[in-house]
């Protein structure tokens, strides 16, 4: 029985479609029997100094079980920096606000309530008195050093790497040059599920359960910071609608609760309302690109440079975004000189941290519209552009200029694969005819190829099978919504001929499950899976002399039948035995293998993506037509799962390239922090995707298989921004920063359009503004 390709519908759907998923917030167990609700008090302003801060009022309100502010904290440690090493602590970032605030949405205070709806009653109570600052917003800004968030480190300026090394030599012989400013938008994670957390306290012990990517990661966490073992931590990880990576671990919010439970010794349990998910919760992206590429007439790019500015918000949550960016910089293309440098600063905003992707959509993004840059100012289709400078076939495994070890790639390959299935030549005829036709309605044809990095390290994989028969999985991948439990059943059937029916799949429980990593960075199958399968197969060869026993015959002539999960003699399937009979006979409750998998580095997916958008001059409307994919990330497993992927992946990217941008007034006060003014990708904004298959192995793991889950992000944005613009060259649009909403293309084409129009009507319309009103 082949382990890839079996088109198995999703086994956990029926449940979430059905009887529905239990979520932290749905859970009604004996431990969370009366447990408090947590309601946090939030910083209304963006830059501010606490005067004081009186909880009295608060206090005396009925219902009301505690108030607590960081004075309740001080005999705990802070969180560690972000990045150790000199300079690092200067920026740390307290669990409640000690002495200022540095985002609207910051908590000041927690309050604990017999009842959800007494909680913000109660917290409106709480009494703050703020000295206000001046707010930074954005990067230019910070840079700046005007207005210092961290006085004590007398700059905004948190980390820098290698710009100090940039050399203006490797681009003194091109022919052509080209630079541009890229920003790559800062975006809210949205998860369907907001986050969540409960706790209780059963003596010396500690059970939280919580929404998260990785629970033994969250014990650990806090197993440090309250200074108790880790074995008095239980961390419990129920169904999680939605992850992206800013549910990694545990965040600080979520360490709060649990303290409370600690410190209280009474169960609680928080979950966040949509609004205050989207001032507090991480957010991603958020980056300044400074791109700089240089070539020949003939389409050879030589050199190509990466200036990066990550705004990381209030407090820098992670070290790896900017440094990942620059890793990823050269992208498919084989360039000889490539120089990188970052660096990142502090702003009045929520914190960035990872989100789909995390440093490797930015990479994408910026280099694919250098090429795009290039390509237009030399005159050459940017396939061709593309098509001279990819890392040939042969050359892997490939080392890059930044350092990065690609294992396998065939890029030229699914360039044509993805230009073939779009119809490349026949769009580029239909935009030809529109544009001679001087139509309103023009069509552009956007173009990415990409390699992303997954995986990379190990994780853990428990197989068992019991006396009746059944197996079970203990994974230390952590599911939520990439269909863990269809993927690691098919496995073990593979392995072991097992129904996938009689396979039960258990994560995040740290009492099961005590070492893992967990899931993120696209890790889970090649990482988990290989666990699983190295596990199972562990399985099969302890249970084989005890199979061989039962039969009567020889080890070397016993055989594992996949097709029908029966050991028999070889050549002679009608004398058989099953696996209970096995087990049984053993002697045992049941046969068990326990792997750690560690990987020999990550894996670099890759592919490309043909996006061919609509784009109205007259209102700046940008409709998606088509878009083409092709994803490869090794050989799959179950196409239904990877399709899955694939679709959610592609669906976030062309939301950040059209519609998505948390914004900021001068203040530092987010004005878009509902879903009524964020501007979200819905199914109606969106066509059908038109996937196409491409399977390279890796070496890195024994099932050859690379991470599938953040493929689509990555492709998509590109292709898709590379498309608007492609739509407007004709009117001399050179670049048009994300999100391409209708006013900001609509602005974009006036300048082109005020020049081709009569002098009579450019007076006119040029005492008018957009909305026609004088």
């Amino acid at each position: 029985m082949s382990v890839f390709g079996t088109r198995v519908n999703r086994i956990e759907d029926v449940r979430l479609l059905t009887s529905g998923g239990v979520y932290v917030d749905d859970l009604q167990i004996p431990e969370l029997a009366g447990a408090a609700y947590v309601t946090f008090v939030r910083s209304p302003i963006a830059h501010g100094v606490i005067r004081s801060i009186d909880t009295s009022r608060a206090w005396n309100q009925p219902g009301v079980v505690a108030v607590y502010t960081a004075a309740d904290l001080i005999d705990l440690p802070v969180p560690p920096p972000f990045r150790p090493g000199p300079g690092g602590e200067l920026f740390t970032e307290p669990l409640l606000a000690v002495r200022k605030v540095r985002f609207v949405g910051e908590p000041v205070a927690i309050v604990l309530t017999r009842a959800r709806y007494e909680g913000p009653d109660a917290a409106e109570l709480v009494e703050v008195d703020y000295e206000r600052l001046p707010a930074v917003v954005g990067t230019a800004g910070a840079l700046l050093d005007d207005t210092l968030l961290f006085d004590e480190a007398g700059t905004n300026v948190a980390d820098q790497r290698d710009r100090d090394k940039f050399d203006d030599a490797i681009f003194a012989d091109a022919e052509v040059v080209v630079e541009c400013d890229i920003a790559n938008n800062r975006v809210a994670c949205v998860p369907m599920e907001g986050r969540a957390t409960a706790a209780a306290r059963d003596g010396a012990r500690l059970t939280v359960w919580h929404s998260s990517q990785n629970a033994q990661r969250s014990r650990s966490t806090l197993a440090d910071w309250l200074g108790i073992p880790a074995e008095a931590i239980r961390v419990v990880v129920p169904d999680v609608g939605g992850g992206f990576g800013a549910k990694i671990g545990i965040d600080r919010d979520a360490m709060v609760v649990a303290w409370a439970a600690w410190r209280s010794g009474s169960a609680v349990r928080w979950a966040e309302t949509r609004s205050e998910n989207l001032v507090a919760m991480t957010q991603g992206r958020a980056q300044q690109n400074r791109i700089k590429i240089c070539g020949r007439r003939d389409g050879t790019i030589t050199a190509y440079r990466l200036d990066v500015v990550q705004d990381a918000g209030a407090y820098p949550r992670t070290s790896t975004l900017a440094p990942v960016t620059c890793t990823m910089a050269p992208g498919v293309y084989d360039i000889p000189h490539v120089q990188t440098g970052y660096r990142v600063v502090v702003t009045n905003a929520t914190p960035v941290n990872k989100y789909r992707g995390a440093g490797r959509p930015e990479a994408t993004a910026a280099i694919e519209r250098a090429v795009d840059l290039f390509a237009a100012e030399i005159g050459m289709d940017s396939a061709e552009v593309r098509r001279r400078n990819l890392i040939p076939a042969h050359a892997f495994p490939f080392r890059t200029p930044t350092g990065a070890r690609y294992d396998s790639g065939e890029y030229e390959r699914v360039l044509d694969q993805a230009l073939d299935a779009a119809g490349y030549a026949r769009m580029r005829a239909e935009q030809a005819g529109r544009r001679d036709a001087r139509r309103a309605d023009v069509i552009g044809i956007g173009i990415c190829v990409f390699v992303e990095m997954t995986g990379g390290g190990g994780e853990s994989g428990t197989v068992t099978v019991d006396a009746d028969g059944q197996a079970t999985v203990l994974t230390g991948s952590s599911a939520q919504g990439q269909g863990h439990q269809t993927a690691w059943s098919t496995l073990v059937e593979a392995g072991l001929g097992i129904p996938i029916d009689r396979v039960t799949v258990v994560h995040g429980d740290t009492d099961l499950i005590p070492k893992a990593i967990g899931t993120y960075s696209s890790r889970s199958l090649q990482l988990g899976g290989s666990a699983v399968f190295r596990a199972a197969a562990d399985v099969r060869d302890q249970a084989r002399p005890h199979a061989a026993g039962l039969l009567g015959i020889s080890v070397a002539d016993v055989v594992l039948d996949v097709s029908s999960g029966m050991w028999h003699p070889a050549g002679d399937p009608s004398r058989f035995a099953t696996w209970s009979e096995v087990v049984k006979y053993a002697g045992v409750d049941s046969i068990g293998a326990d792997v750690w998998f560690d990987s020999d580095g990550p894996t670099f997916p890759f592919g490309a993506h043909v996006s061919v958008v609509e784009v109205d001059t007259e209102t700046g409307m940008t409709a998606v037509l088509r878009h083409v994919t092709v994803d490869d990330a090794g050989p799959i497993l179950n196409p239904i799962l990877a399709e899955g992927q694939r679709h959610g992946g592609i669906a976030q990217g062309i939301s950040q390239a059209l519609f998505e941008e948390v914004l900021y007034d001068d203040d530092g006060n987010p004005v878009n922090a509902t879903l009524a003014n964020y501007g979200i990708v819905s199914s109606v904004d969106l066509p059908d995707f038109e996937l196409e298959i491409s399977e390279t192995p890796t070496d890195m793991n024994p099932l050859g298989v690379k991470g599938i889950g953040e493929s689509g992000t990555i492709g998509s944005t590109a292709a898709v921004q590379n498309a608007v613009v492609d739509a407007l060259a004709h009117l001399g649009v050179r670049h048009i920063d994300m999100p391409m909403t209708p006013s900001r293309v609509w602005a974009a084409i006036q300048p082109a359009l005020a020049e081709s129009r009569p002098r009579g009507e450019q007076r006119k319309r040029g005492c008018r503004g957009p909305s026609g009103t004088p």
